[in-house]
């Protein structure tokens, strides 16, 4: 078996990153694929097929900084460095500010940035010592775009963004480079796992949630709504991996990547919105009832 380069993806028992990590072991480099419980690594090694062989799972929860750096430590030590990260492990949130307490702000700190940039930083040693690599961060569309009811969410993507746009061009004086992969919506266990409803995940038949002031569950039924129609029509995760594993291993990196049509037109709202209007224009329309 050659060698490839070695690549760490977290967040793989499921969805983009479960895919990302098979068709990345399917190309032949060499994968370590995180999960938080190691008995859901089925569908990666499933996705891998043959190629399986080439993935180390490992348990990684990436909100444990000591467990992150013992495993990069272990990782250098067995395959001898990373050469790309992907930052793929997220969870969502469905509440409006008044629900949110300081406690469910820093979860979403703790999982969608702080975490990144734990993980991020213990790679970086390595890889200014060797002058390459790559770093590739999974943020959404909800990472341009600041979206209804998903504050703490939207709030911690427009964070890591920052952040990844801001370390770029000092790490790539030392030939690493920086990018973030921008989902719209995917078909995934993203949704069912989302926090802030009872049940399982957004969709236009959630129960309000007990914590929600009556005032705002019109404008939430109509969130819901057009969320779980924009759901309906969502990406396939395997298309999306594959900007994932092209981000990470193109000839001709950039820093932004979107993962499709739908997402290039929704974060094209923002991204040249000067005065804010426009996203401002489309969201408002998304608490109003069809």
């Amino acid at each position: 078996m050659t060698d490839g380069p070695v690549v760490l993806v977290t967040g793989t028992s499921s969805g983009i990153g479960a895919h990302a990590a098979a068709q990345f072991a399917r190309s032949g480099a060499r994968v370590v694929a995180t999960v938080r419980d190691t008995t859901r690594a089925d569908t990666v090694r499933r996705l891998a097929g043959p190629a399986a062989d080439r993935l180390d799972v490992r348990a990684l929860d990436v909100t444990d900084e000591h467990g992150a750096a013992e495993l990069v430590q272990a990782i250098e030590a067995d395959h001898g460095g990373i050469d790309v990260l992907v930052n793929n492990a997220g969870r969502g949130s469905v509440a409006t500010l008044e629900q949110l307490s300081t406690a469910d702000l820093r979860d979403q700190l703790d999982v969608n940035y702080l975490a990144v940039a734990a993980l991020t930083r213990l790679v970086l040693p390595g890889m200014r010592r060797r002058g390459s690599g790559r770093i590739v961060t999974v943020t959404s569309v909800g990472g341009v775009v600041g979206q209804p009811f998903a504050d703490a969410y939207c709030g911690a993507k427009f964070a890591v963004e920052g952040l990844m746009q801001s370390l770029a061009p000092v790490v790539a004086r030392f030939g690493i480079t920086v990018s973030v992969v921008e989902p719209a919506a995917v078909a995934s266990d993203f949704v069912a796992n989302a926090v802030g409803l009872p049940g399982a995940g957004p969709t236009d038949a959630s129960p309000m949630p007990a914590d929600l002031p009556a005032d705002y569950h019109p404008l939430l039924a109509a969130y819901l709504s057009r969320s779980a129609a924009a759901f309906a029509a969502a990406q396939a995760p395997e298309d999306a991996a594959a900007v994932v594993v092209e981000a990470s291993t193109t000839t001709t990196p950039r820093f932004r990547w979107q993962t499709g049509t739908a997402a290039r037109a929704f974060a094209g709202l923002s991204l040249a919105d000067l005065d804010g209007d426009r996203v401002l224009g489309a969201t408002r329309g998304w608490l109003t009832a069809d």
